[in-house]
């Protein structure tokens, strides 16, 4: 995939995880979290359009600050987002207006990288934003699943011992 098709599969996929970040969510602990950032991350990587030939240096000091943005973004996500327990162990979750601030000033943050390439005259291709939200997604789900103790206890037990917000 390159150019169009690329950036209209990115934008299909941010969409239906905002959409779902927004809903009532039940976590479960044998549901695979890390498929979709995976294959968007060897997507991005099979592409090979990381970086701009003209400019190797400032593509790689591009690529390092837009991983460091995905990092904070993903986390932002994960912290933002409501997680409790039901009364028959069930962990749920749910994104807060905060969550949504947290898109915004990632979109920012994107943004920004993306401006002082082109202000610098490097090119990066959309596999960096694919790559950054590959890695935003993986860290979210990640952190979500260490709230909610499923990674734990996914191999030692049942989830009622969770010590995670009650919210009822």
């Amino acid at each position: 995939m390159s150019g169009i098709p690329e950036a209209l599969a990115i934008a299909a996929i941010a969409t239906l995880v905002l959409v779902r970040q927004f809903r009532t969510v039940r976590l479960a602990a044998d549901r695979k979290w890390w498929l979709l950032p995976a294959l968007l991350g060897f997507s991005a990587l099979h592409n090979g359009s990381l970086m701009d030939a003209h400019h190797p240096t400032g593509s790689v000091v591009l690529l390092v600050v837009e991983l460091l943005v995905s990092l904070g973004i993903g986390v932002g996500w994960a912290f933002t987002t409501r997680v409790w327990s039901d009364e028959r162990g069930d962990v749920w979750t749910k994104g807060t207006v905060a969550t949504a601030g947290t898109w915004v000033g990632g979109l920012a943050a994107r943004a920004a990288v993306l401006g002082i390439g082109l202000a610098l005259g490097i090119h990066l291709g959309s596999s960096v934003i694919m790559l950054g939200f590959a890695l935003s997604l993986l860290v979210r789900s990640g952190v979500l699943m260490w709230r909610a103790g499923l990674l734990r206890t996914a191999y030692v037990g049942p989830l009622a011992p969770l010590a995670v917000e009650d919210h009822r």
